[in-house]
């Protein structure tokens, strides 16, 4: 029987250096920034979650479920993270921000048989030179020790993982892969280097 594998796209933040505006919405060639991400991470699992925690109506308008944080005061990715597992009943749950336009179309796959050959509860992305501490693959049993973590008043995803039995995916072969548009002179050189 396949892994049932569910995907949370991470939309829950301030976006401070993209002028307070909401990245996921904010416009990327012609389409909303999430939407990018939504058509390269769709094919690769069964359900998207989407986790935001303002202008929920208009992420919902994608035709996915909306969660938000369970904790209240914008606690960064862990919370929308904690969110997702409390939501899904899959194998494993994939976590993406939603500001990073080109993942791998082989994203899933690769971090599954990451996972495997470790035997590991999670596998971390990596773009050959450094982990992409947003893009993970889990099993929702670490949800006990995501949320101890977030209690005890920590929020680095780095230090949580590292706590945890994982894997890291090379995909040093796709180097942008991973690229994030965090601020408005990063979406525009995105557009620039795609024309």
């Amino acid at each position: 029987m396949p892994l049932h594998i569910d995907a949370v796209i991470l939309a829950g933040g301030m976006a401070r250096r993209m002028g307070g505006d909401d990245k996921g919405l904010v416009e990327l060639n012609g389409q909303p920034m999430i939407k990018h991400t939504i058509d390269r991470i769709k094919p690769q699992v069964k359900e998207i979650l989407i986790n935001a925690n303002r202008n929920q109506t208009r992420y919902a308008e994608f035709g996915f479920k909306v969660i938000s944080d369970e904790h209240s005061g914008f606690l960064g990715p862990l919370a929308g993270m904690l969110a997702a597992l409390g939501q899904t009943k899959a194998d494993y749950l994939l976590t993406v921000p939603c500001d990073s336009p080109q993942l791998p179309m082989d994203l899933v796959e690769r971090m599954l048989n990451a996972i495997e050959t470790k035997g590991a509860d999670m596998a971390v992305a990596s773009n050959g030179e450094q982990e992409q501490p947003v893009v993970l693959l889990m099993k929702p049993s670490l949800r006990d020790s995501m949320e101890a973590f977030l209690k005890a008043g920590d929020r680095k995803i780095l230090l949580w993982y590292a706590k945890q039995n994982y894997a890291v995916a090379t995909f040093a072969d796709q180097p942008n892969a991973f690229m994030n548009i965090n601020t408005l002179e990063e979406k525009q050189q995105f557009a620039l280097d795609q024309t």
